[in-house]
């Protein structure tokens, strides 16, 4: 057994007397979402809690997953809940003539593909319709995996400081999560900084007085270096980051969200989906194309950078919900991570990172019953992470095989 097993001693919490019958689920292999596995093992939940882990012994559980891999829900750090592609095959905007019914209709299922694909828990990079729709799932009205949002992201250049600090206020009482910011132009035009300095120091020094985090949208080295020195909890993407830059990430503690293909891939091959919206046009995919190849390499190199803290998000936008293991296994297959570093990254890691780490992430006694199964076992073949046959998302359980 590893070192991160000693959970599996702990003895169960006491149920209440009014709790509903524990239920049971036997694992044929058991990761814990830090590092740890266990062969044989026998899960406890009740009321939506993980209430034991301990070898299986006898008897019969009420889940019999032990042909299974079982893990913490995986959480997707990064995606985009409320795009999709209309029924006229294109990316839907609003001026596409869809009604606000289906079009919230769309934004459900693009919920339940994540789900049913094994993501319990995503962090939305914000839109109007994020906060109805993560307060419906909260609510137990619709299913889909726990949802943070940023709500509207801050983007325009044009604002003062003292309006940023303004707009970051207005998020705090509106609900938001986190912020999301924008700080550089797309991949698709160069990623060059758009918010100076100031304003970033701004954002970000707001932000961290009302107790939110920040998560910064930035490509070129020179943007992210600025939301760095500007105390920005977060960075995503960094494109055409350095690796003095990476080490300057990991010095100040910063998070790095770094994709390895799926948002690209999506985009580029289907092409038709979204060509003609806004800077999707023939410039913007050849960039595209030649920038592809560089996303795994780019994590290859943050691979080797000393205590820095990366974290696992995909981007998924239209077209690509349900299909975000799909970083997972470029992770491992093609920018040469560790399969159990990858799977630990979107698991606890994860939770850590967006402020859940105490809840969710792990399969330990005390923490929500986010849990699944995949058939076959991700570290001798990460494709697993694909094939989901079983989801439990605080003890409910919305598949099995």
């Amino acid at each position: 057994m590893k070192t991160h097993l000693a959970f599996l001693l702990a003895l169960p919490i006491a149920l209440s007397a009014q709790s509903a019958p524990p239920v049971t689920i036997r694992a044929g292999l058991l990761l814990d979402g830090r590092g740890g596995e266990l062969r044989n093992a026998l899960i406890t939940v009740s009321d939506g809690k993980i209430r034991s882990v301990e070898p299986y012994r006898s008897g019969s559980p009420t889940y019999d997953l032990s042909r299974f891999t079982v893990l913490p829900g995986l959480i997707d750090a990064h995606v985009h809940l409320t795009p999709y592609i209309n029924s006229r095959g294109r990316m839907h905007t609003e001026s596409d003539g869809d009604s606000p019914a289906q079009s919230d209709s769309a934004a459900r299922a693009n919920a339940r593909k994540m789900l049913d694909a094994g993501f319990t828990t995503v962090q939305s990079m914000g839109a109007e319709g994020d906060k109805p729709l993560r307060d419906a799932i909260a609510a137990g009205t619709i299913p889909g995996p726990r949802v943070l949002t940023s709500l509207n992201p801050i983007s325009n250049p044009s604002l003062t400081p003292e309006r940023l600090r303004q707009l970051v206020d207005t998020l705090k009482s509106s609900g938001a999560d986190f912020v999301k910011i924008f700080a550089s132009k797309s991949i698709r035009e160069g990623g060059g900084q758009t918010l100076s300095d100031a304003q970033l120091q701004a954002i970000c020094g707001e932000a961290r007085s009302v107790g939110l985090r920040t998560v910064v949208h930035a490509h070129s080295p020179e943007s992210m270096r600025a939301a760095i020195l500007a105390g920005c909890t977060w960075v995503e993407h960094g494109a055409f980051a350095t690796e003095d830059v990476l080490r300057l990430l990991a010095e100040r503690g910063v998070y790095f969200d770094p994709q390895c293909g799926l948002v690209l891939r999506n985009y580029l091959e289907h092409r038709s989906w979204f060509e003609g919206v806004g800077n999707f046009n023939a410039e913007g995919f050849a960039y595209m194309e030649r920038a592809l190849p560089s996303f795994p390499k780019l994590l290859h190199t943050a691979f080797g950078i000393p205590n820095l803290s990366l974290v696992y998000g995909t981007d998924a936008v239209a077209g690509a919900h349900g299909r975000n293991a799909d970083d997972l296994v470029c992770r491992v297959r093609e920018a040469g991570e560790p399969a159990m570093d990858a799977l630990v990254t979107a698991t606890s890691r994860n939770a850590t990172a967006i402020g859940l780490g105490a809840h969710i992430g792990s399969l330990i006694p005390g923490f929500e019953a986010d849990l699944i199964a995949l058939d076959g076992d991700p570290l001798r073949e990460i494709e697993a992470v694909r094939r989901v046959v079983f989801v439990m998302k605080e003890g409910k359980v919305y598949r099995a095989p």
